[in-house]
């Protein structure tokens, strides 16, 4: 087959975080697809054809890409940050398992891209300088008790935490049960960061211990960092000591 499908990151939002690979791989495209804020930050030229879905369509857009591929396109599935982390390219794999035996031989490629989480914890200092474990706050493919008993023990074992989607108009309630359990299971000390809209003009960033933190403190467009035990204030930034006891 002539066509391939390349799974790439546009990373957390300004233009120069886009790595040049996938630039490259976005100026070969026949056709793109994706969320529809993710697609319109492609610039439109002759010979491309951009393909907007609304959210929770990942399953359809997969399958959409993989078809047009088996047609001879070159097909970009672009995401925001890195597609590998709770986006696209677990989702293209997905329909490639459930799809036609043809798919297999398939060009699928997958290319990196800067993540929220990394592009914030750059903007903090270096809040996941030792292990740490990154969680997506949403329940909507997982149990809401699956996400406390992650939280919980994450933070029991002493992981610095990145979690992505903390909270929406539909589940408001739920980072706030968030917070409880961190409270309970890192220390009212911790620090947490609020890293919101990173790397646009929006972006604005703000450290707080567990004690003072409140839900409304986080958005969609915010990512949120807690720290370990450890974890410290130096000035401006937040870092996390690279030994422990």
């Amino acid at each position: 087959m002539s066509g391939w499908v390349v799974v790439a990151g546009l990373g957390p939002g300004r233009e120069s975080l886009i790595v040049p690979e996938v630039a490259e791989v976005l100026a070969q495209a026949t056709d793109v697809v994706g969320y529809i804020p993710y697609v319109r930050r492609v610039t439109p030229r002759p010979g491309l054809t951009l393909h907007e879905s609304d959210n929770r369509v990942e399953l359809d857009r997969a399958t959409h890409a993989l078809e047009m591929a088996a047609e001879g396109k070159r097909v970009v599935v672009v995401s925001s940050g890195d597609p590998g982390v709770f986006a696209m390219a677990s989702a293209v794999f997905e329909a490639l398992e459930a799809g036609p035996s043809e798919w297999l031989s398939l060009d699928i490629r997958v290319l990196p891209g800067i993540t929220a989480m990394l592009a914030a914890a750059a903007r903090i200092g270096a809040p996941l300088g030792h292990d740490f474990a990154a969680i997506n706050l949403s329940d909507n493919l997982k149990p809401w008790d699956l996400i406390e008993k992650r939280l919980r023990l994450a933070g029991e074992a002493g992981f610095a935490m990145a979690f992505y989607n903390p909270r929406s108009k539909s589940r408001p309630h739920q980072f706030a049960r968030a917070l409880e359990i961190l409270r309970e299971a890192c220390g009212e000390d911790t620090l947490i960061s609020f890293a919101r809209a990173v790397s646009t003009p929006e972006e604005a960033i703000t450290t707080v211990t567990l004690a003072e933190a409140t839900p409304e403190m986080a958005d969609m467009r915010t990512m949120v960092i807690v720290g370990n035990r450890d974890t410290r204030r130096v000035g401006n930034y937040v870092y996390t000591p690279r030994s422990a006891l």
